[in-house]
């Protein structure tokens, strides 16, 4: 394949990813399946910069820091349509409301959401915004890299549970898009790292580490509650690991 042809294969991975991960219009991306996920991180990395100049924006406007945040994270949720925060809310109904492995499908495949999804999303909103609140005190451009860094480490939590688990039932997103390979995992992984390390230097390592322990924390749920991973579990792994970066990064 020519080097041209390659880097159009790269193009159009992030595209197809930008128009899955998120609400940005783009029409007709092209869609790789699992072969994209490397690009997981590059569409985090873009959702965190604009939620991140939002608030910058908002700061430099001389709203409160908790305003500033709290626009910051308003903007990630519309530019995502929160999507990983409906997984987030399933799961913790699902995870947690059904006795069985089957009545834990189900739940999470329900459209209603629960007492334990309306707790998991209040506090994972919390989380953010006073993390980003505290960030946006102590330094505004340091908010912005940081949100940048959350955005990129997340998703390549995504492909890394989608490599680490099989599928939990033969159907819906995750299913039609397959299983990443451990290259592909890896080079997810080696991006958003990277990028880590340039935007907020030593404390890339927190980072990684702990959105790291956050995938195989929920592994190991999912493997014992529901034999495996689906579209929201990888929402919820999403989440948890950037709450998980944002505060590591803090400390």
């Amino acid at each position: 394949m020519r080097k041209s042809d390659i880097f159009q294969t790269y193009i159009d991975d992030i595209h197809g990813v930008l128009g899955l991960l998120t609400r940005l219009p783009l029409s007709g991306a092209p869609i790789r399946g699992a072969e994209a996920a490397w690009a997981y991180p590059v569409a985090g990395a873009l959702v965190g910069l604009i939620g991140g100049l939002i608030g910058l924006l908002a700061h430099w406007c001389g709203l409160p820091s908790a305003l500033a945040a709290l626009m910051a994270l308003a903007a990630q949720v519309v530019v995502t349509g929160a999507m990983h925060e409906d997984g987030l809310a399933d799961s913790a109904d699902g995870l947690w409301g059904g006795w069985t492995r089957a009545r834990r499908l189900e739940v999470m495949k329900d459209s209603h959401i629960g007492a334990y999804g309306v707790l998991a999303l209040i506090l994972s909103i919390a989380a953010r915004w006073s993390a980003l609140w505290l960030m946006f005190q102590i330094d505004a451009g340091w908010a912005l890299a940081a949100m940048i860094t959350a955005g990129a480490v997340s998703r390549a939590a995504i492909p890394a549970l989608m490599w680490a688990l099989p599928h939990a039932r033969g159907a819906g997103l995750s299913h039609g898009t397959g299983r990443p390979t451990a290259r592909i995992c890896g080079a997810a992984v080696g991006i958003a790292a990277g990028a880590a390390l340039l935007l907020v230097g030593w404390s890339a390592f927190g980072a990684v580490f702990w959105a790291a322990l956050v995938v195989i924390t929920i592994a190991l749920i999912a493997k014992a509650k529901i034999g495996g991973q689906t579209g929201d579990t990888l929402g919820a792994v999403q989440q948890l690991a950037e709450i998980a970066v944002l505060l590591s990064i803090i400390a």
